[in-house]
């Protein structure tokens, strides 16, 4: 979140700063009843409060804070397929009775011709083909970061990880000497998010460890039955074969419906 856009923090009587200078952040205040008994009650700044640490705690990508549905560009019938998709994804999350209620789906967005397929083919073909086939700067991570804001701001933990730095994590802990406790901190958060947003899932370098690792979320959240909200630039054969055929299997599978492969123009090409 910008700076600009917090609320400064309002000196009190002793001179402290407070953002919220009615509850003193407590997120509390004080009231009477009809008989004048004292009672705690939850002031006002507390939901915007709480909306901001989901926020701080997703790890959204600073380049994508401003990303929303709003501004995101329909100009190809592929984007328009996308960002339908999504809202209608979106609508899986529905309150029951103020209850917060979540999909039981994954929503995935990725390549007709996989990154790793096209650097097997010979070099003479490959600009051609990746080319026709490009999955590049099309809007996936964009519309799936909107699509995680609205669901912070309707009070649901998402955590977003970019793949090629989260594995690396993930590998970094494995081999710390504490016990397991930074391995295991980190993998609680991504299997018990209420939805977990997987950028470019399939970028890093494969190994034996990492395809564990894949695995052991991929299988966990889809034992809880908890959404995966992930994009690649792997097709479903070249997915399967970065993360592990098992991982790759429960992770397509649970889409169900909310699956697009992906491709088009680069967007990012034609704004340099």
């Amino acid at each position: 979140m910008s700076k600009s856009s917090e609320k400064p923090k309002q000196p009190d009587e002793h001179g402290e700063d407070h953002e919220c200078p009615i509850c003193k952040d407590t997120e509390l205040v004080i009231k009477r009843d009809e008989r004048g008994y004292e009672f705690a009650s939850f002031c006002d700044c507390r939901e915007r409060k709480a909306w901001k640490r989901r926020f701080n705690q997703a790890l959204i990508p600073e380049e994508f804070v401003h990303a929303n549905f709003e501004n995101f560009k329909r100009a190809t019938q592929y984007q328009q397929s996308m960002y339908d998709m999504a809202l209608e994804y979106l609508s899986e999350f529905k309150k029951d009775g103020g209850e917060k209620v979540i999909s039981k789906h994954n929503l995935g967005f990725i390549a007709v011709v996989g990154e790793q397929r096209l650097r097997e083919l010979p070099p003479h073909e490959r600009a051609p083909m990746k080319q026709k086939h490009n999955n590049f700067g099309v809007g996936k991570t964009h519309l799936q970061i909107a699509l995680a804001k609205r669901l912070i701001k309707d009070g649901l933990n998402v955590l977003i990880v970019s793949d090629v730095t989260f594995m690396d994590e993930l590998i970094q802990a494995k081999m710390m000497n504490d016990e397991g406790e930074t391995l295991n901190r980190l993998l609680y958060s991504a299997i018990h998010a209420d939805v977990l947003v997987w950028d470019d899932i399939g970028k890093a370098k494969w190994s034996e460890a990492k395809e564990a690792l894949y695995y052991q979320i991929i299988n966990e959240r889809y034992r809880k039955q908890k959404p995966i909200v992930f994009n690649s630039n792997e097709d479903r054969g070249t997915l399967s074969e970065k993360i592990g055929y098992a991982a790759a299997s429960r992770l397509i599978g649970q889409c169900g419906p909310y699956l697009l492969e992906v491709e088009g123009d680069d967007f990012r090409l034609k704004g340099a």
